[in-house]
């Protein structure tokens, strides 16, 4: 997957020791001993943002690998400060057999709602894989690829009325749920860090159109600058518009228009 790859050398790694509590590869072993070739996590970042996209990422890991030669700082990327994701940003894809971050947009948020949305940028990440995986391991409670939870059966089509249209994608033919996977498991930790590293640099590429909201800091997440301009200025293009948040924002004047 093409992304931009950029760097942030006004901040300082923190220097402190690596965290106690990293992944295992014990699910993952599991999978390849049961006769699974394509091995895989699945995680999404953006869920509680305020503006941007929504991204679900998905890293497929060779058999064979160790946490010996698992990058030292792979974590839960909610664990990581953003520049020690951005250096090992590298380390972690290369890792990977095979990677790949979908998004849906704001719009689509708004037009479905999260966890159609979570679905769309899921099969979209899938479809940028050049092998289709044969089990994923998936951080939550459930399979958000087969069994959705019951506002998705709401919707017509493929999702289910005027739901999203979906990529045309072989799903895995065994998918693992489970909870705090992004932190227990190497394949979710590796997706999570690179959905979020992808997603970061495509809020800081955001920032220059829309100053006032300071995205290349919050990331479209809630923040006091983010809440002040949201007063001041009203939404955004990219804000999600049925989002809670909404009902406090002042409508006159419509939105900001987009620095040239």
């Amino acid at each position: 997957m093409s992304v931009t790859r950029g760097a942030i050398p006004s901040l300082q790694a923190p220097k402190r020791k690596p965290l106690s509590s990293r992944p295992t590869l014990d699910q993952e072993r599991l999978l390849w001993k049961s006769g699974h070739e394509w091995v895989g996590g699945l995680d999404e970042v953006g869920r509680g943002a305020w503006a941007g996209p929504v991204s679900v990422g998905v890293a497929l890991l060779p058999n064979g690998v160790t946490r010996r030669n698992m990058p030292l700082w792979l974590r839960d990327s909610k664990l990581l400060h953003e520049v020690r994701r951005e250096a090992i940003f590298e380390d972690v894809a290369g890792w990977c057999a095979h990677w790949a971050v979908g998004h849906a947009s704001a719009a689509e948020c708004d037009s479905w709602g999260m966890t159609a949305a979570l679905r769309l940028a899921a099969y979209r990440a899938l479809a940028e894989l050049p092998v289709a995986p044969d089990a994923l391991v998936i951080d939550g409670p459930y399979d958000l690829l087969r069994q959705p939870p019951v506002q998705l059966g709401l919707l017509d089509g493929p999702s289910g009325p005027g739901g999203p249209v979906l990529p045309a994608v072989a799903t895995p033919g065994t998918v693992v749920p489970v909870i705090d996977a992004d932190a227990r498991c190497a394949a979710v930790s590796a997706a999570s860090v690179l959905a979020k590293v992808v997603r970061d640099r495509l809020m800081r590429d955001e920032a220059p159109h829309y100053p006032a909201y300071q995205f290349e800091e919050n990331k479209g997440y809630p923040s006091s600058a983010h809440k002040r301009a949201l007063r001041g200025y009203g939404l955004s293009a990219i804000h999600r518009r049925s989002w809670a948040f909404v009902r406090s924002v002042p409508w006159g004047g419509g939105p900001p228009e987009p620095a040239p």
